[in-house]
């Protein structure tokens, strides 16, 4: 039996067990083995829905890592947060049990699926694949959908499916995606970000370069043609591009745009667009959400969908009843008169579209930002491009980074990235950050929690006040 052949394990009729089942992209997981009649066990440090739900469905659930909970397991799926000190892994190690990266696991089930869109990009990855989501529901494929939000229409950021379409998110850092099975690969757009991974934006191009060539030959790549660092990554794949965007032409290859947006307009917080592919008129898109960017993601949705048959029709009542998903321009209640909106943008270009669809509202007099930096590496990598966002919004406080998996190597903090932002004020503990919210938030004005951590829990303490 080859060690390294998840495929292999699935078949040799011994039990799963998920290190982390609770999480976002492992639930879903162990509940497909679970319906595959896989033996299927877990354990979770917190009790949640995903838990309950899947003990709802017969998987023993334990609560708490122990290497007593791997006793009659063949193999192990474990989450990211999982590392090699964690005693179950640790007990695995010494019983010689394999463990499988979840990112592996999800490989293998796309195998089973007849079409697998797999979305990845710097920036616009869950909302796209919820486009995506939307537009297989719409077109009832009865897809099985995997993203790393909540989507309102599931409750949830999953669903099983017996169709023969997949969607998952596809995540390019510790170049998790290279496990994937794609039929479909769709690149949004390529930037420098995950430097604690990564040496610099030529590798990350490298990355979704070989990404894309994981497709079979009955494939598609679908790529944003306005994004130059996209079109540069792909310009030497020997495979046929599907591109998307606004322009003519794509950058760099010169190739034409295939899926293009034409009459763009935007009336508040719903812009539109007619759509051509190939030039020839398909259908019309009209967004219950704002921002421009979100048209090019509608793009990608939609030539995503088009390259495996779904109708115009669908694509359009899909996108049509596409509100959001959680934590991408949320809109979380109001305080004092003041709007409470949520956000997970923590790069810099994702700052910039936020406060661009702000400021293309033309609601607000004013914008309070609260922000928590995500990653120290991140933050000092990116630094004076963060200080030119942060410098826009009215008023500015900055929460601690957010450190994830990170220790404080690189010697920064928001105090020294506040220094460098006119006016800004550095308030580390989120009750003291709530209470000068409060104390300045009034009638017209717009505040928005913003960040990957958990800087969401200052806009809920706002509005439940």
């Amino acid at each position: 039996m080859n060690p390294n052949s998840f495929g292999e394990y699935i078949d040799s009729g011994k039990n799963c067990h998920f290190v982390g089942i609770g999480g976002v992209s492992m639930s879903p997981l162990a509940e497909i083995l679970h319906s595959m009649g896989i033996g299927v066990s877990g354990s979770d440090i917190n009790e949640s829905q995903a838990v309950s739900d899947l003990r709802a469905l017969g998987v023993k659930v334990t609560i708490g890592h122990s290497a007593d909970n791997i006793s009659d397991v063949g193999y192990i799926v474990r989450t990211a947060a999982a590392r090699e000190d964690n005693d179950e892994i640790k007990e695995a190690r010494l019983q010689g049990i394999p463990v499988f990266e979840r990112a592996e696991a999800w490989g293998y089930i796309m195998r089973k699926y007849s079409n697998a869109i797999c979305i990845s990009g710097v920036h616009g990855k869950t909302t796209t694949t919820s486009m995506v989501s939307h537009i297989l529901l719409a077109a009832e494929t009865d897809p099985t959908i995997m993203l790393g939000g909540t989507l309102p229409v599931l409750e949830s950021g999953c669903r099983v499916g017996k169709g023969d379409v997949i969607v998952v998110e596809s995540c390019e850092y510790y170049n998790s995606f290279h496990n994937f099975h794609p039929t479909v690969t769709v690149v949004l757009n390529i930037d420098t970000d995950h430097l604690d991974f990564f040496k610099d934006l030529d590798e990350i191009k490298q990355s979704f370069r070989k990404f894309a060539t994981l497709i079979p030959s009955r494939g598609f790549i679908v790529c944003n043609g306005d994004d130059e660092n996209t079109m540069d990554a792909l310009a030497s794949v020997p495979h046929d591009l599907l591109t998307f965007g606004f322009n003519e032409k794509a950058c760099v290859t010169d190739l034409p745009i295939r899926v293009r947006g034409v009459n763009v307009t935007f009336s508040g917080r719903s812009p539109s667009m007619d759509v051509l592919f190939d030039g020839k008129h398909v259908c019309k898109i009209t967004l219950q959400i704002p921002g421009r960017h979100n048209l090019i993601n509608a793009l990608a949705a939609t030539a995503s969908c088009l390259a495996i048959g779904i109708s115009p029709e669908a694509i359009e009542t899909g996108l049509f009843g596409y509100t959001g998903v959680g934590r991408r321009f949320e809109y979380k209640g109001s305080y004092n008169g003041a709007d409470i909106y949520d956000d997970y943008a923590h790069h810099p270009c994702e700052l910039h579209a936020l406060l661009d669809t702000v400021e293309a509202l033309n609601t607000y007099n004013r914008v309070i930002l609260a922000f928590q930096p995500h990653t120290y590496t991140r933050t000092k990598a990116l630094f004076s491009d963060f200080v030119k966002e942060l410098d826009r919004p009215d008023i500015v406080f900055l929460a601690e980074i957010y450190a994830a998996r990170e220790n404080n190597d690189v010697g920064i903090s928001s105090s020294v990235l506040a220094n460098a932002v006119p006016g800004a004020k550095c308030i580390s503990e989120f009750s003291a950050l709530t209470d000068a919210v409060r104390c300045i938030a009034r009638k017209g004005d717009i505040v928005l929690t913003v960040g990957a951590g958990d800087i969401f829990k200052v806009g809920e303490a706002l509005v439940n006040s």
